[in-house]
């Protein structure tokens, strides 16, 4: 599969010149990437997100793919994550599985379309790592591999990233959940170390009145728009 997926992303990019006389006879294309755990399972792109993003590119072939697990590490996709100093992984299988898995999606939704004119991630996971002890020490260097994983395989260095801060659910539970603060500060620290491509949206109030880990119905609905706004935020920022 994952040989697959490489041959097809790699044709997608090579042939994406062969594209280039077509291109005034064919719609631009916005390429969105939803991918992360529960939360992220949680959130149907067709109630707020792919709305949004289609009416703020009327002109162009919106093109949304998903890719989600729940109760997933970020090592999952991160294929150079080390484990902090004294922990061992966790299990799950091995390093970057699902990541193999989201790009072989985008091969598939991208394939005979014309390279993208702007690509944008979008990330809601985080919880599973701020169960494990140390594990939040090591969360911003697999924030920055995956980003570096996306530009290398799409040969594109101005990816946006955008990322929603894990809810307020553990705040009040640093010996259960030990990452649990950290990683909502490191989440925080990633997105505004670049604010031209890199943004955050906050999750605290979309979990319902007893802070559950889940979101509410409406929650979910409320995230998808919040994700829109900030991807239509970048689009239009760089023109």
């Amino acid at each position: 599969m994952k040989l697959f997926m490489m041959m097809t992303l790699a044709s997608w990019i090579v042939s994406a010149s062969s594209f280039a006389a077509d291109a005034a006879a064919t719609k631009p294309v916005r390429l969105f990437i939803l991918s992360g755990q529960s939360n992220m399972v949680g959130m149907d792109p067709d109630v707020s997100f792919t709305p949004a993003v289609k009416a703020a590119f009327p002109d162009d072939e919106v093109i949304v793919v998903k890719f989600a697990k729940s109760g997933q590490l970020i090592r999952m996709w991160a294929k150079d994550w080390k484990a902090p100093e004294g922990e061992a992984p966790r299990g799950q299988g091995k390093n970057g599985r699902h990541y193999d898995s989201l790009m072989q999606a985008v091969a598939e939704a991208m394939k005979d379309k014309p390279a993208p004119k702007s690509i944008t991630f979008v990330w809601m996971q985080g919880e599973a790592d701020a169960n494990h002890k140390g594990y939040a020490e090591v969360y911003r260097a697999a924030l920055e591999s995956v980003l570096g994983q996306l530009r290398a395989d799409l040969k594109r260095q101005d990816i946006a990233f955008i990322l929603g801060r894990i809810s307020d659910f553990g705040n009040d539970d640093p010996e259960g959940r030990p990452g649990w603060n950290p990683i909502r500060k490191t989440q925080v620290e990633f997105a505004e170390a670049d604010p031209a491509t890199r943004a955050w949206v906050d999750t605290d109030d979309l979990n319902g009145s007893n802070n559950g880990l889940h979101y509410t119905k409406e929650g979910y609905k409320t995230m998808g728009s919040r994700f829109s706004e900030k991807a239509i935020e970048l689009i239009r920022a760089r023109k």
